[in-house]
């Protein structure tokens, strides 16, 4: 019956796939499948070059081109909304990739932690787009018999300019200091590592790398000292070692998307440009 009432809804207000355009459906089966069918590129770790100093360990789900590149900026900028349950279904692989290779598929909750976008961004949007996706990531990965939440404790502590066009330097000069964790979030970070959470940070997008190495810094500023709030379940070191640890230091993180070249497997091959990603 659900179907049938889409087929008259689907004749009276056309619908166009977001991604090739085909007629009647909002995504085709053909671009669904560039997001989470078998045989693509990805879930793979992926790392910039030049890669920026605090970078967590970043897995993307898909490398950003194609289709992929248009159903993204039909979620962020043109508001198509019913796509944040397949790009969260192609977010939740990134982020039990990342978990997995970091001995963190365990029972733990994973503890998504949204970068946020400015305030002028979600005004003229109508919606913050990666909040959006790592909700239905979570509730993807809740379905799956994964414990997961969304942490969205990050905020904008001071505005930065546009990110598009900026270079990898000047990217980092623009984003130094801009984050932080907004009040109760480092208490909320606290108890659920007591619980043996696992933080993941999440984004749409990753260009440069810049940004989640400054969402990593926000997050490991809001850390007391001998208080790590990021846990490995099974680590049996001492507080001392626990500090040092880099994965105590700094979270993982897990995004849709990232250069075909950023994929471990391509590094090799031809560097292709990074497109970026619009403001944050």
């Amino acid at each position: 019956m659900r179907g049938w009432w889409r087929e008259v809804a689907g004749l009276v207000l056309p619908v166009f796939c977001e991604g090739c355009g085909r007629p009647r459906t909002a995504l085709c089966a053909a671009c669904a499948h560039t997001l989470t069918g078998p045989g693509r590129t990805g879930p793979g770790r992926v790392r910039p070059a030049p890669e920026p100093r605090g970078l967590p360990v970043t897995y993307a789900a898909v490398p950003y081109e194609g289709v992929v590149r248009t159903l993204l900026l039909a979620h962020k900028e043109r508001g198509a909304l019913p796509l944040a349950g397949p790009l969260g279904a192609a977010l939740a692989g990134a982020v039990t990739a990342v978990a997995g290779a970091v001995g963190a598929s365990g029972s733990g909750p994973l503890l998504l932690v949204p970068v946020p976008s400015s305030r002028r961004s979600v005004r003229a949007r109508g919606h913050d787009p990666t909040r959006r996706v790592a909700l239905a990531a979570a509730g993807r990965l809740r379905r799956a018999g994964r414990a997961a939440r969304v942490l969205p404790v990050l905020r904008q502590r001071r505005t930065v300019a546009d990110q598009a066009g900026l270079g990898a330097a000047e990217r980092r000069a623009n984003l130094a200091g801009a984050l932080d964790v907004a009040p109760g979030g480092a208490r909320l970070l606290r108890e659920a590592a007591r619980t043996g959470g696992r933080v993941v940070l999440v984004d749409d997008l990753m260009t440069t790398g810049a940004t989640l190495a400054e969402a990593a810094r926000a997050l490991a500023a809001a850390r007391p000292a001998g208080h790590p709030p990021f846990t490995i379940p099974g680590f049996t070191g001492s507080p001392e070692e626990a500090a040092a640890h880099p994965l105590f230091e700094r979270p993982t993180a897990a995004v849709l998307a990232s250069s075909p070249a950023s994929f471990e497997l391509n590094r090799n091959s031809p560097r292709t440009r990074d497109v970026a990603g619009g403001e944050r």
